[in-house]
């Protein structure tokens, strides 16, 4: 997995690529998710627009790191995910906790929003 920052405003997008399947990926997820709240950003979008798989491992990571944001005061979004990875979320129920949407502008207005 790979994870580039860019903030737009008081929300600092992740643009993830790669597959997330635990392993290393866990500590470096954690560990980027630890700087950001150390830093202050705790309004975190996941733009999965080049995530072209997630295990089950994967799945938990992204469940840690929004169960650590919430801690934090703060919350996690996910957008422009592909279909499969939907399908994912939908069998896992996973959509049921966190909020997607298909375009990173449309997420971001919803931090706004709120």
């Amino acid at each position: 997995m790979n994870i580039k920052q860019n903030l737009a405003g008081d929300v600092m997008v992740l643009n993830l690529s790669g597959k997330i399947m635990g392993g290393p990926d866990h500590e470096k997820f954690q560990n980027e998710i630890k700087t950001l709240i150390a830093d202050g950003h705790v309004d975190i979008l996941l733009n999965m627009s080049k995530v072209n798989w997630v295990n089950s491992t994967g799945l938990g990571i992204l469940v840690s790191a929004f169960h650590t944001l919430k801690k934090n005061g703060g919350q996690l979004k996910i957008c422009e995910v592909s279909d499969r990875i939907d399908n994912i979320l939908n069998v896992t129920q996973l959509k049921l906790v966190f909020e997607t949407f298909e375009s990173c502008d449309e997420a971001m207005a919803s931090f706004e929003s709120d």
